[in-house]
Formats: structure tokens, C-alpha cells, sequence
């Protein structure tokens, strides 16, 4: 768990952008940032912001990884051939708390990580603790079936404001998903524009 999970709406308020689409987001009510200078913040951002806003956003929907987290994701993103910002997408999409996000069998990426950590799902049969552990194409994540019943997994498969993207198989009456492709940029069901290209460009120049 990341030091601000209890603060995640920051992250919204801070970026002045619902990145999460949640409709208890601050960022309904005031498009501004946390702070008594909140509503002063409002210059013509840089190069230099505009790619760093991209990177701390991207970062931030994933729970908020560390910055070390992150650039070593982006490095492994690099080393693959083909796009890069494509490359970097289709690694954190494969992170199992992504899965279990983008899956709505928890209502937030935060509870995603937890729910992980926490020993409740398991990936082809084996139990799997590690929000970061990556799956592969034709993997099947399922919750185990102790935790079936809890009310945090029930309450999100009610959910109707997120919808589940077509490179998951979602079996909600057995609560099991099955990865099949890994998805690029405009495969992937963010609320808010996400720009890869931009923390591309950032990495590159710092």
C-alpha cells in the first residue's frame, strides 16, 4: 500500500482531471487543486510540465506506483521493440491488480492492490500475493472461493459505472478472468486522456 491510498482524491484534485471516472471524485464539484492556493494554479504549464503532469497521471491511476516502480517498468517498456509508450501501457495492464481492477471484482485500484496482497485470488490454480506479479496472455485470475462472498467483490460486480474491456474474459457468476491479448493504448478503458508519448518524451530528456 502506497502512502497516499488514504489520500487518493488528491491525486484527482492535484491533476484537476477525474482520472479514476469515480462520481464521488472532488473534481466534480471544483476543478482546482488541494490547497489554499488551489484556484491560483492555473498557468501555461512548460514542455517539461506538460510531460511531467502525463507521467505523475499515468503513475498515479496505478495506484500511485513509486517513482522507482514506474521508471523501472518504462525500462523494461524501452527495451522491448516497437513503441515504447504502447510497450509501457501493455506492461501495466498486465500488473494482476490492473486485472483485478479492470475486472470489477473491487471497486478501486487501491482495494485492487490490497485485495491482492492480502493472499484472495490466484492465477491458473496457484495462489498469487504480489500486486505486481504479471500475466500472461491465456492466464485465468480467479478469486478464491473464501473471499467469494465478501462484501467489497459483490458490492463492485454491482457496479455499473465501469465497464470491462474486451481483452479480459470476465466470468462474474464464477468470479474468474481470463487475460487474453495484451491491450495497447487505444484498447484501454481509461476516463481521461492518457498520453504514454509524453512520459516517453520525459524519461528521455531527464
Amino acid at each position: 500500500m502506497t502512502k497516499r491510498t488514504s489520500a487518493k482524491y488528491k491525486i484527482d484534485r492535484r491533476m484537476g482531471e477525474n482520472i479514476w471516472g469515480r462520481p464521488k471524485s472532488p473534481v466534480n464539484k471544483r476543478e482546482y487543486g488541494p490547497g489554499q492556493h488551489g484556484q491560483r494554479r492555473k498557468n501555461k504549464l512548460s514542455d517539461f510540465g506538460t510531460q511531467l503532469r502525463a507521467k505523475q497521471k499515468l503513475k498515479g491511476y496505478y495506484g500511485d506506483l513509486t517513482e522507482k516502480q514506474f521508471r523501472k517498468i518504462y525500462a523494461e517498456a524501452e527495451r522491448v521493440k516497437g513503441d515504447t509508450g504502447e510497450m509501457l501501457i501493455g506492461l501495466l495492464e498486465r500488473r494482476l491488480d490492473a486485472v483485478v481492477y479492470r475486472a470489477k471484482l473491487v471497486p478501486t485500484i487501491f482495494a485492487a492492490r490490497q485485495f491482492v496482497n492480502h493472499g484472495h485470488v490466484t492465477v491458473n490454480g496457484s495462489r498469487v500475493n504480489i500486486a505486481s506479479y504479471r500475466v500472461k496472455e491465456g492466464d485465468v485470475v480467479e478469486v478464491r472461493q473464501k473471499s467469494k462472498q465478501m462484501a467489497l467483490v459483490l458490492e463492485a460486480i454491482a457496479l455499473t459505472e465501469r465497464d470491462v474491456p474486451d481483452y479480459l474474459e470476465v466470468d462474474h457468476s464464477k468470479m474468474t478472468v481470463k487475460f487474453v491479448r495484451t491491450p495497447g493504448l487505444g484498447d484501454v478503458p481509461y476516463p481521461v486522456q492518457m498520453e504514454p508519448n509524453l512520459v516517453v518524451e520525459f524519461y528521455a530528456k531527464n
